[in-house]
């Protein structure tokens, strides 16, 4: 905090101040004028609009040269199409030859005057032009050469003439492409005229994309037709292979792969940033290798030749002896040949797997397996197993975790699906099956938070899914198959590592084992469904038993134990005294479980399970009045909320009594005009309900408690305008039709006259509603 100046040193400083401020003042006009005399020309103001320029003069000038040039291109095909005939031999060579050397001439000049985009124009009509010489030539001077061989040659010539132009004139950008686009189509429109072959006409663009490669070291245009000549280049060596009837007829398609690979690995080779071009070699190689192997297979062990050809790919990875390039599409061309052969087979034995859904149909109907001829046995399974091993020599020598998860999954797979591709007895089926759904639980606990660990989860619970779907079919395999699961799971949930969220699914698979077990022990006993409910119960009373024995997997253990709580129920729905007892004992287990301090809250489940038990009851009686229902309720309700507002007392009271009293108010009001209208239940009703309110509005009044004065008056204000009503009507009915809105405009005229106070007044009233407790 400054500490002020005594008033003289404060006065001498303003004065001082304001003699500088003077100063500058008469500095800044004196300067001012002498800038206003100053012959300066107008200049805009900083915030005043300038008409922009809409186009910049070489683009404007690229835009008048490029139009130019498309009218001299229409110009000469208009000429070569249309008046060729109105001249002689004579007059028409004169006319293209003088026509082109002008053209192609023009561009050198152009160049040493520093006209770039205009030679360029005139180059691009020029380029055109030979192309119009070549067509000529064609349709007078050899009018009988066969159309395709005589376009390979002229293709072959203007590539050698539009190449040798542009080298003699490096100012130039448009002939060298063009150039490379004409030498595209020789060699391909040869083998056509030729009436060459599949193998022949893909030899010529393999061919073209070689010189398309070589060429892209100089010029990375030609690039682009390398890729798209190759590509075609392997699509006919792949149909080849693919369709081939015996391995002779394979190795023409197969050479043509091969010969593709070592094009695409020779560009990684040189070029960097070619690496899909090895990538597209390895899988030509994987192709050629597996397209040769195939005829003298089945389809499921063609694909396991094929992974095999891959596996030499993914081990060059570690060969350091090639380019970083060659050893990245080279691996990732065996991994995406690897994940299609797993992918194939994982496919068929999903299939198989999934036809165990059909059991459910027919529960413990004891019926011989549906095997399908065409199943391959062992190639499946040992593909998935060879691919799953292929993954985990690749999560060892790579950091990244995905081929880690890759292996359990294929591993799994593998081993999940032999003994039913493989045809074993059901017994060993069912054992093989339930040891390795444990093997991946046990992977997933030691492994949490990876990738692997997470898909051992997985694979772990679509195992114990699909081998419990399987295990139905009999009944002694339901009981030793979901009884080994059972315990597995309370074993990891018991047992597992402390933290893992592996362990609250298996808690949650434990519980619904254990329910699984007890239903199907009732049904073997032979009762009504309805009282399968009973030994289901056990589930929850037993976890509420054990509560703060599960530890950290109480909760989700909890959340399953009520799940099978709701099912028993649901089996008990079909028999009013066996749910009333059903919802009993429930009421009963949640009120065990609420007499812990950190299960307080099931005590409300606990009160509404009672209930709907004692409704249940009544309901089987045929008793219709609502009080029967709501009192058993509101009682205990009245009574909790008495103790809640002692033991605390910042409770409202609409915390503490208004659901008790809401419970009988409400549905007793909607009862009186549904009531009888005649008899002694007319009046009887609405009389109790009446006193009952107003008792509750005397007590609300008595203890300034909001929720009883509200609800009470509320429901003895209804009550009073019911049994009032058709009093009201008849005397309406009685009286001038004009009494009516009369009355109302009276009220309202009061109302007016006496707005103020009556705000008053209903601020007043709701302040000392608000005060209530």
């Amino acid at each position: 905090m400054n500490t002020p100046l005594p008033p003289a040193e404060e006065l001498a400083l303003i004065d001082r101040e304001l003699a500088q401020l003077d100063a500058r003042r008469l500095y800044l006009l004196g300067r001012r004028d002498w800038l206003l005399r100053l012959p300066v020309p107008p200049v805009w103001a900083p915030g005043a609009p300038v008409r922009p320029k809409e186009a910049a003069a070489p683009s404007a000038q690229n835009v008048l040269l490029t139009l130019g040039a498309v009218l001299l291109a229409v110009a000469a095909l208009a000429f070569t199409l249309l008046s060729w005939g109105s001249l002689g031999i004579a007059g028409r060579s004169a006319v293209l030859a003088a026509v082109t050397a002008a053209a192609l001439a023009a561009p050198a000049v152009l160049l040493r005057r520093g006209l770039a985009s205009t030679a360029e124009s005139v180059a691009a009509v020029a380029l055109l032009l030979t192309v119009l010489d070549a067509y000529a030539l064609y349709a007078v001077g050899l009018p009988g050469t066969e159309g395709t061989a005589y376009a390979a040659g002229a293709a072959a010539v203007l590539a050698a003439v539009w190449a040798g132009y542009g080298l003699a004139l490096r100012g130039l950008r448009i002939p060298l492409p063009a150039a490379v686009l004409a030498a595209q189509f020789p060699l391909p429109l040869a083998a056509l005229a030729a009436q060459a072959g599949p193998s022949e006409l893909g030899w010529a663009l393999l061919a073209t994309a070689a010189l398309d490669a070589a060429l892209a070291l100089r010029a990375r245009a030609a690039a682009v037709p390398a890729a798209v000549l190759g590509a075609g280049a392997l699509l006919i060596g792949a149909a080849g292979s693919w369709s081939a009837a015996s391995a002779g007829d394979a190795l023409a398609p197969a050479g043509l792969l091969l010969a593709a690979a070592a094009l695409g690995t020779a560009a990684a080779w040189r070029e960097p940033r070619a690496w899909p071009a090895a990538l597209a070699g390895g899988l030509a190689v994987v192709v050629a290798l597996g397209g040769v192997a195939r005829p003298g297979l089945d389809a499921a062990w063609a694909v396991l030749a094929h992974l095999l050809a891959a596996l030499p790919l993914l081990a060059a990875v570690r060969f350091r002896a090639l380019p970083a390039p060659v050893r990245r599409g080279l691996g990732r061309a065996g991994a995406v040949a690897a994940g299609l052969a797993a992918l194939a087979a994982a496919s068929v034995a999903a299939s198989a797997l999934a036809a165990r859904v059909g059991v459910l149909g027919e529960v413990w109907a004891v019926t011989e397996p549906a095997r399908d001829p065409m199943w391959p046995g062992a190639a499946v399974p040992v593909t998935l197993l060879v691919a799953a091993g292929a993954a985990g020599w690749l999560s060892r020598v790579s950091a990244r975790p995905e081929p880690a998860a890759v292996a359990v999954v294929l591993a799994w797979a593998g081993l999940f699906a032999t003994p039913e591709l493989l045809g074993l007895p059901v017994a060993a089926v069912f054992a093989v099956q339930t040891a390795v759904t444990g093997a991946a639980g046990v992977l997933a606990l030691r492994s949490p938070g990876r990738a692997a660990g997470i898909a051992a989860a997985g694979c772990a619970l679509i195992g114990a899914v699909n081998v419990s779907l399987g295990a139905l079919d009999g009944r002694a395999a339901t009981f030793a198959v979901w009884g080994l699961l059972g315990a597995g799971c309370a074993a990891g949930a018991a047992y597992g590592p402390a933290g893992r969220p592996v362990r609250a699914g298996a808690a949650v698979c434990a519980v619904g084992y254990a329910t699984g077990l007890l239903v199907a022990a009732a049904a073997v006993a032979g009762p009504a469904v309805v009282w399968w409910a009973l030994p289901v119960l056990v589930v929850p009373a037993a976890v509420a038993a054990l509560g703060p024995r599960l530890g950290a997997v109480r909760v989700p253990a909890e959340i399953a134990a009520g799940a099978s709580g709701v099912l028993a129920v649901a089996l008990s729905a079909g028999r009013a005294g066996t749910l009333a007892l059903v919802l009993a004992l429930a009421g009963v287990i949640c009120s065990g479980a609420a007499v812990r301090a950190d299960r307080r809250r099931l005590g409300w489940a606990a009160g509404a399970l009672l209930a709907a038990a004692s409704w249940v009851r009544l309901a089987e009686a045929e008793v219709t009045a609502p009080e029967a229902y709501t009192l058993p309720v509101t009682v205990p309700a009245l009574v909790l909320g008495f103790l809640r507002r002692r033991g605390d007392v910042a409770a409202s009271s609409w915390t503490a009594y208004g659901p008790g009293l809401a419970a009988t108010l409400l549905p007793s009001l909607l009862a009186v005009p549904a009531g009888p209208q005649s008899g002694t239940a007319s009046w009887l009703r609405p009389l109790l309900l009446g006193l009952a309110a107003l008792a509750v509005t005397l007590v609300g009044a008595q203890r300034r408690l909001q929720a009883p004065l509200l609800l009470g008056g509320g429901v003895l204000a209804a009550v009073a305008l019911h049994e009032l009503a058709p009093y009201v009507v008849q005397l309406a009915g009685a009286l001038p039709r004009w009494v009516a809105p009369a009355a109302a405009g009276l009220l309202l005229l009061a109302v007016g006259a006496t707005y103020e106070k009556r705000l008053r007044d209903a601020r007043r009233l709701r302040d000392a509603i608000g005060r209530l407790g």
